[in-house]
């Protein structure tokens, strides 16, 4: 199972989706352009403490962290 996790405010979400499964992977995809397209930053884990920036939706990726933009002030 693959997850898709949406930090903000109110904690987080979490959407699990089977990357086999073609309907759901499409909605993941939809989700990913969606929340990317609001502005969160969207970061994949690439190893056991590290983490990287994705601009396009991975299908293989086990685990996808959406964050709100910082605000500084």
């Amino acid at each position: 199972m693959a997850t898709q996790i949406l930090s903000d405010h109110s904690g987080d979400t979490r959407h699990e989706f089977d990357a086999a499964d073609l309907e759901a992977l499409a909605k993941a995809e939809q989700r990913f352009k969606k929340l990317t397209g609001k502005g969160l930053t969207a970061a994949i884990r690439t190893g056991s403490r590290e983490v990287a920036v994705v601009r396009a939706f991975d299908p293989t990726a086990q685990e996808t962290i959406f964050h709100p933009p910082l605000v500084g002030g």
